[in-house]
């Protein structure tokens, strides 16, 4: 066939870690959309029928013979079309239990497994490509459960001759993608589950274009949609002809479906967006979270500030108002401004907002602490009464009526223990924990200035709402108000309490963490690129001297390079400097 005829479907579908029913059901719904379409080929992403990652359900021998019979079902259902689908594959020859080594790698029932693409045509499955490099950095994991092989086939398909890999394998130079191309494929096909952050869609579409370009083949890359635990996959994916010309992609932050050919397009021009992509992923987290976890409501305590204001119009935006409830918990010590700015907040975003006083209760706290503290001055400890009698309410209300507590705190202030733990920190889901509070800023004035209205699909050019429900708000209504967006941060726990008082400026603070936390720069490296020595060393001190609370804190939605979590697995114990 002719390349400029042949036509692909991508199916870039959001999967559920193991829900195999359910991924098995959208797949196999794509797959008849791509007949109706008469497309020749449809492709999803890596590991589409177990979901991504699937950690150690891969150590359940049930899972993975569950998964080979769904594989089995999407064959049945490929009569007159070809598929490419990620699965978990596992050898047909058991190895003898004193020859594996289970210090180095797990096996199921003394089984090999494989990251897999089956290759399916006309009822039959006519091959299967094994992921030949496996990422084992950050928050990737995969030599602890899969073998590598180093077989690189290609397969024919409607008389063209198709490469297939997987994630990883093309960001090798001179690994399978160049070994495809060598033996002559007419096109690539690549499958991932590449989780986001900020920037890595330019990353990702330089390093395809290049990898077009230098081989002189068409691929086609197919990426995960959807939020799985920390992880958001942003779909985004994308279709470049030989001369590493863009020329079709699929949206991002949503599932989408699409239909191509790998000739005769015009190239394709994109403009990433930081803020809206750092801001879309937050809003697909928090919904996957949310739903693909069975809750229904989510309750966050609002505090006239920035932080819980940013969280609350996200998780608006993400689930509806309708879906959320915010707790005002007044203390002595918290002005009329914040009472006010909470107030108008929940107003603008349409929740409903109960207010429960604190005040009575911190009182009996300290009546009954009086002769445990006598003739000790007031210090943190009063403080961080006031923020665990908060943590407590939002957590017996969310035990009572079932409500996943979102947590508010921020990545800088995470960063430095600026946080207490089982007070602020307590919750479900940690939505800014990724977000320094500078980009809490910038995140809130993109809330405030983009007016969300439909907008045009990259590839029909028909108009889609990009967030499959009605918009929070009319056209320049302010939801995060001005007030909040000026007022100097505080936690308010004490008199005139600022937190300049114990922390840089967030604007010094925030470019010390990312040296030192997300680029893994050493205090003398960091102090030369421009910042005073004393500031440095109290952030390193402060940052290092805090790993026990954050190893504590609820999961949060990874958005940098390097978030606090599964991806950074510092010692509590440590001694190094």
């Amino acid at each position: 066939m002719n390349l400029s005829k042949y036509k692909i479907a991508i199916g870039q579908i959001n999967t559920t870690v193991g829900d195999l029913d359910g991924n098995t059901e959208k797949i196999v719904n794509a797959i008849e959309k791509a007949k109706q379409h008469n497309a020749h080929l449809v492709v999803f992403p890596e590991l589409a029928i177990t979901g991504y990652p699937p950690k150690d359900l891969l150590l359940k021998s049930s899972f993975i013979e569950k998964n080979r019979e769904k594989l089995d079902e999407i064959i049945k259902a490929s009569e007159g079309i070809t598929i490419v689908v990620g699965f978990v594959d596992v050898s047909e020859t058991k190895v003898p239990r004193d020859v594996y080594d289970i210090s180095s790698r797990f096996y199921t029932e003394s089984r090999i497994l494989y990251n897999a693409a089956a290759v399916i045509q006309n009822g039959k499955l006519i091959g299967k490509y094994y992921k030949s490099h496996l990422p084992n950095y950050d928050v990737f994991d995969e030599s602890r459960y899969f073998e590598t092989v180093k077989d690189i086939p290609l397969f024919s398909v409607d008389g063209l001759k198709m490469g297939v890999n997987i994630c990883e394998d093309i960001w090798i130079d001179e690994g399978p993608t160049e070994r495809q191309a060598k033996q002559g494929a007419d096109f690539i096909v690549n499958i991932s589950a590449s989780p986001f952050y900020a920037g890595k869609g330019n990353i990702r579409r330089e390093l395809i274009a290049k990898r077009a370009r230098g081989n002189s083949v068409p691929i086609a890359y197919v990426n995960l949609i959807g939020g799985q635990d920390d992880l958001v996959f942003d779909g985004g994916s994308y279709v470049f002809d030989k001369k590493g010309r863009l020329i079709a992609h699929c949206r991002r932050f949503e599932e989408d479906f699409a239909l191509v050919n790998l000739e005769s397009q015009k190239e394709v021009i994109l403009k990433e967006n930081l803020i809206k992509d750092i801001h879309d992923a937050l809003v697909l987290g928090i919904r996957d979270y949310v739903r693909k976890n069975g809750f229904q409501n989510v309750i966050i305590g609002l505090s006239g500030g920035i932080d819980s204001a940013l969280t609350t119009a996200l998780a608006v935006e993400a689930l509806g108002a309708d879906s959320v409830l915010c707790v005002l918990m007044p203390g002595e010590i918290t002005s009329k401004s914040s009472v006010e700015d909470a107030q108008n907040l929940a107003k603008n975003l349409k929740v409903k907002c109960k207010t429960i006083s604190i005040s009575e209760i911190f009182t009996s706290y300290l009546n009954t602490l009086k002769k445990e503290f006598k003739n000790r001055k007031s210090d943190a400890t009063e403080e961080n009464i006031q923020a665990r009698i908060r943590g407590n309410i939002l957590m017996a209300i969310s035990n009572k009526f079932g409500h996943l507590v979102l947590s508010t705190g921020n990545k800088s202030e995470l960063a430095v223990g600026y946080a207490t733990l089982y007070g602020d920190m307590a919750g479900g889901l940690a939505v800014i924990s990724d977000v320094p509070k500078t980009m809490v800023y910038q995140l809130a004035r993109y809330i405030n200035q983009t007016n969300k209205t439909d907008a045009q699909h990259p590839i029909t050019g028909l108009s889609y709402n990009p967030y499959g429900r009605s918009v929070i708000r009319p056209a320049g209504v302010e939801i995060i108000l001005q007030n909040i967006l000026d007022k100097e941060p505080s936690a308010e726990l004490r008199i005139g309490q600022k937190d300049s008082d114990d922390l840089p400026p967030y604007e010094i603070l925030d470019p010390i963490l990312q040296h030192y936390i997300e680029e893994n720069k050493t205090k003398v490296e960091i102090i030369n690129s421009g910042f005073e020595k004393e500031m440095v060393e109290e952030v390193i001190y402060k940052v290092d001297h805090n790993e026990y609370k954050r190893k504590q804190a609820p999961i949060g939605i990874k958005i940098t390079p390097k978030a606090f979590g599964f991806g950074r697995r510092m010692p509590i114990t440590n001694k190094f400097k």
